[in-house]
């Protein structure tokens, strides 16, 4: 596939007419991706619920799809899922309208990196906000997306972090001192004073753009690691119960 080149589907599920530029497209789509920032990275919870089940779902890609038509062709085959499970009739036949319906040209050889960040994490449609938003406020004064830091808020910084890396946990002297955007400045994260923090410059360069560290890999995890531990503090509060000596 050639370098840039979209997908003409995919080029239609974004609003865009398949016959034009891709680098024209990835262009515009980077630029915006680069200024305005998921509502779940800023405010910590979608403001848009089930409403992004209304926006685009990316496809898999070619190699994945093929990949499970061989997986529906093996339950099939096989009359069992992988786990040994009966394959039923009506699961039979649909599986079988599946691969006859299969075309691979259907699917993207790959999927542009700047589209798989503007997925949602939980149902994976493209969320929302890059669709809809602009890159400005309500309020009266102006988001910032300069690298440029008025002085006023880096003060308002270290005041707050009390001069102490925020990586390393060390007093940072004047010489070192420098500032990290949490939400990354290429993610669009904004020069706001929760949006910053005290670093050193070491600390700061061996940082990367990845979301990573304040995102989890799995948002429901958490939530089902609370649940887990919950059973298990059940579990071992009725086992003490039961092994009180009577009185």
């Amino acid at each position: 596939m050639k370098k840039n080149h979209l997908h003409s589907p995919l080029k239609g599920k974004l609003g865009h007419k398949r016959t034009e530029s891709s680098k024209r497209i990835l262009s515009m789509w980077k630029k915006i991706t680069s200024t305005i920032c998921k509502p779940c990275w800023e405010l910590k919870y979608c403001p848009f619920g089930p409403l992004v089940e209304q926006f685009p779902l990316l496809p898999p890609t070619r190699q994945d799809a093929e990949d499970h038509t061989k997986h529906l062709a093996a339950c099939i085959k096989s009359g069992r899922f992988p786990e040994g499970r009966p394959l039923d009739t009506k699961r039979k036949k649909w599986f079988q309208q599946e691969l006859r319906e299969f075309d691979s040209s259907n699917y993207p050889e790959e999927i542009p990196a700047v589209f798989e960040l503007m997925s949602c994490r939980i149902f994976g449609h493209l969320c929302p906000v890059f669709f809809t938003a602009e890159p400005f406020t309500e309020t009266k004064r102006a988001r910032r997306h300069g690298r440029y830091i008025p002085r006023e808020i880096m003060l308002k910084v270290v005041r707050r972090d009390g001069q102490m890396c925020q990586v390393c946990h060390e007093y940072v002297p004047d010489g070192q001192l420098d500032f990290d955007h949490v939400i990354p400045h290429s993610k669009g994260g904004p020069v706001a004073v929760d949006n910053l923090r005290v670093v050193h410059g070491k600390c700061n360069r061996n940082k990367s753009d990845s979301l990573d560290a304040i995102l989890d890999p799995n948002p429901l995890s958490k939530s089902f690691l609370k649940n887990k531990e919950a059973k298990r503090k059940s579990r071992t509060k009725a086992s003490i119960g039961r092994g009180k000596p009577r009185r």
